[in-house]
C-alpha cells in the first residue's frame, strides 16, 4: 500500500528544478522578476496537463516577483558554515571556525546558516537535529534570516523525533520594519513535532504598514509539526516554489493543516506539492492547503488527499477565503477515497470568517447597501473581488459534483469575533465576488456549485482579457491596496 500511494505521489508531483554551482552570499543584487505569463497550457483529451513553460525554466536564487520589493534589505552579519560530519557525531550544529561559539545563541544584523550540502561519503548530509534558533537582537530593520544548502539543488535533511522541531525565527512588535526569511534545498523530517506550531513557523509579528515581511521557500521538502508550514496573519509575502508540502503531525485534526497560511497580503506557489494532511476516521479533518491571504497567486500546484501520517482527509483539499483574489494555472486535484464522508468541493471559497486586517480590503467584505452587480458583471471584473483558475486537472476516484464552491458574503461580525453572520440571508445581486473557470477537466460534473456570481470558458470582453495574465492580475489586485 505504501508504495502504491508513492507511486501516484510521483506521478502527480511536479517537477523539481536544480542547479548544480553554490552561490556565495557576495553574489550580484537581486533582480525582480518580469515574467509575462497566461493561462495557456495544453489540456490534452486524455486529462494529461502539458507542463508550463515556466515549468522548465532553471531559477536564479537571486530572482525574486516583480511586486516583492527587494532592494534596501541589508546582507546578513553573521554567516554561519555548518560541517556536515563533525555535526552529526555532535548532534548538534559544529561550525567551520571555532569562534562562532562566542556568539552565545544571539546575533544582531540578520544572520545565514549554510550547511554543508555532503558527508564524508559523498552522500547529500542528513543532520540528525533541528537548525538552532539563535535570539534576535539590535537593530532589526532590513535584516535577512537565511537557511540554505551550501549546493544549490542538493537538499541537506534534518531528522528528528523532537516534538518541539521547528525552523521558527522569532520577532515581535516590529512596527513599520523590513525582514525577509529564505529557506532553500532544506529538507525537514520531524515526525515526532506534534508540540510545534509549524515545522516551519513564521513568528515574525507586529509589523504595520509600510512595513513588510517577505517569506521565500525554494526547493524544499517539509514534513512534520502542528502544521507543515504555518504563517501568522499580518503585512507578509510568501512565495515557494518548486518544493513539496508533505503533511502535518498535530493531533487536532480539525484544526490543523498541511500549510495554514492565516490573514497576510499575498501567496504565491509554483511547480509545488501538497499531500499528507493528518485525517482522523471519526473526527472532521483539515486541508491540505488552508490560505488566507489576501492575493493567491498558484503555477503549476498538485495538492492531494494522499494519506501521510493517518487516513485520507474527506475535507476540501484547498481552503481558502473568497475575499481578495485569486489567480490559478495548472492547478492539478487529487482524491482518493477518504475514512469519512466526503465533501464536496475540492476548492472552497470561503466567506465564514475575516482573517484579513481591514486596510487588506479595497471593499467591505460584506454586503453593502450601496454595492449592486451591474448587469453585465463580466465587464466589472475590475470591481469586483476575483478568481480565475485556468486549466484545472481533477484526477478522483468519483465523479466530483463540483469544483470550486464561492460562498456568499454575509452581514457582518458577531462582536468580538472573527465569525461572519447572515451569510444565508444575502442575495445574489448584494454580491461583490466573481469566479471564472477555464479549461476544467477530469473526473467531474461541473465546475461550480450553484452559489454566486461564477462563469465557465466565458467569452470576456476585450478590456477585461487582462484578468488573464498573471503579471497583470497581480498589479490590479496590490494596486487596489497601495501595494
Amino acid at each position: 500500500m505504501a508504495l502504491h500511494r508513492l507511486a501516484m505521489l510521483m506521478a502527480f508531483a511536479p517537477l523539481l528544478l536544480f542547479s548544480s554551482v553554490e552561490r556565495a552570499s557576495t553574489a550580484p543584487p537581486v533582480r525582480l522578476e518580469a515574467e509575462a505569463l497566461t493561462g495557456d497550457a495544453d489540456v490534452t483529451v486524455a486529462g494529461q496537463v502539458a507542463a508550463a513553460s515556466q515549468a522548465t525554466v532553471q531559477r536564479d536564487d537571486r530572482v525574486y516577483p516583480f511586486y516583492m520589493p527587494m532592494q534596501g534589505l541589508r546582507p546578513p552579519a553573521v554567516i554561519m558554515r555548518v560541517r556536515c560530519d563533525a555535526s552529526r557525531a555532535a548532534g548538534r550544529e559544529v561550525f567551520d571556525r571555532p569562534s562562532a561559539a562566542a556568539l552565545e545563541g544571539r546575533i544582531e544584523g540578520g544572520y545565514e546558516f549554510v550547511y554543508e550540502a555532503y558527508d564524508g561519503a559523498g552522500r547529500p548530509c542528513i543532520y540528525p537535529f533541528a537548525p538552532s534558533m539563535p535570539q534576535i537582537v539590535g537593530q532589526t530593520n532590513g535584516t535577512q534570516y537565511i537557511f540554505r544548502s551550501s549546493v544549490p539543488g542538493v537538499q541537506v535533511t534534518f531528522r528528528t523525533n523532537d516534538a518541539w522541531a521547528t525552523i521558527n525565527p522569532r520577532l515581535f512588535e516590529l512596527g513599520p520594519q523590513r525582514i525577509h526569511f529564505e529557506m532553500r534545498d532544506i529538507a525537514l523530517d520531524f515526525p515526532g513535532a506534534g508540540e510545534a506550531k509549524g515545522a516551519v513557523h513564521l513568528e515574525v509579528l507586529d509589523v504595520t504598514r509600510p512595513g513588510l515581511i517577505t517569506a521565500v521557500i525554494r526547493r524544499s521538502s517539509i514534513f512534520g509539526g502542528k502544521n507543515a508550514i504555518f504563517v501568522p496573519g499580518g503585512e507578509t509575502m510568501v512565495l515557494i516554489e518548486d518544493s513539496i508540502i508533505r503533511g502535518n503531525v498535530g493531533d487536532s485534526v480539525d484544526q490543523e493543516h498541511g500549510t495554514y497560511i492565516n490573514g497576510t497580503l499575498v501567496t504565491h506557489v509554483r511547480n509545488s506539492t501538497w499531500y499528507g494532511q493528518k485525517g482522523w476516521i471519526d473526527v472532521a479533518s483539515g486541508h491540505q492547503l488552508k490560505d488566507k491571504a489576501y492575493l493567491r497567486v498558484y503555477e503549476n500546484v498538485t495538492v492531494a488527499n494522499l494519506p501521510g501520517a493517518t487516513v485520507p482527509s474527506a475535507m476540501p483539499l484547498v481552503d481558502i477565503s473568497a475575499f481578495g483574489f485569486t489567480w490559478s494555472n495548472n492547478l492539478q486535484l487529487k482524491r482518493i477515497p477518504p475514512a469519512q464522508d466526503v465533501r464536496d468541493s475540492l476548492v472552497d471559497l470561503r466567506t465564514e470568517i475575516v482573517y484579513g486586517a481591514p486596510d487588506h480590503y479595497p471593499w467591505n467584505i460584506m454586503v453593502d447597501p450601496g454595492w449592486r452587480m451591474p448587469a453585465n458583471p463580466l465587464g466589472a471584473l475590475d470591481q469586483v473581488y476575483l478568481s480565475v483558475f485556468q486549466n484545472t486537472l481533477v484526477d478522483s476516484f468519483r465523479s466530483e459534483p463540483h469544483v470550486f464552491r464561492l460562498n456568499m458574503q454575509g452581514l457582518g461580525v458577531e462582536p468580538g469575533t472573527p465569525t461572519v453572520v447572515g451569510n444565508e440571508q444575502t442575495t445574489r445581486a448584494q454580491q461583490r465576488m466573481v469566479s471564472l473557470a477555464f479549461n476544467t477537466r477530469g473526473t467531474l460534473r461541473r465546475a461550480y456549485s450553484n452559489e454566486g456570481w461564477t462563469y465557465v470558458d466565458p467569452v470576456l470582453p476585450p478590456d477585461m482579457l487582462w484578468v488573464k495574465d498573471r503579471d497583470a492580475f497581480i498589479r490590479h489586485a496590490l494596486g487596489l491596496i497601495g501595494r
